[in-house]
């Protein structure tokens, strides 16, 4: 009897180590990676460009949306250039602790890499120690991304 509740809970544990692993770590509204917004655009146009629904590509659980084929093709050859840090989660909310949703205007790139802030308020605030926030939402980044 205890032999058959032991092998029933490693089978339950094993089965249903899938489920739990696949926590999101992209910050998505309405189903799409950045609210739609291009992540390569930041790059490129140095502003905000909304991504076409017919130009998409999933990485990461989440859909990413593209103003161009050239611009989904360098994602896909290249996702880790161009993905925003924390998942796209607020830069300063993550070197506090917590996942925060972000505005797509509210972004800064720095040292090559895409950060997005709640909003020009905090992302105000956030520019007064880049460096500072960065190492600490690096450090925070390793336990939120694996929470809801």
């Amino acid at each position: 009897m205890q032999r058959n509740f032991v092998r029933l809970t490693v089978l339950f544990l094993f089965l249903a180590t899938p489920v739990f692993a696949q926590k999101p770590v992209i910050f998505s509204t309405a189903d799409k990676a950045l609210g739609g917004y291009d992540p390569v655009g930041y790059f490129t146009e140095g502003k905000p460009v909304l991504g076409a629904d017919s130009l998409t590509w999933t990485w990461q659980g989440a859909q990413w949306h593209f103003a161009s084929e050239k611009n989904k093709a360098a994602f896909q050859a290249e996702p880790e250039r161009f993905a925003p840090q924390y998942g796209g989660y607020c830069a300063f909310g993550m070197s506090r602790g917590y996942k925060a949703p972000t505005q797509p205007d509210a972004w800064t790139i720095v040292d090559n890499k895409l950060y997005f802030n709640y909003n020009q308020k905090v992302r105000t605030e956030w520019d007064k120690d880049r460096p500072g926030y960065i190492q600490k939402a690096d450090t925070n980044w390793v336990e939120a991304k694996e929470k809801k």
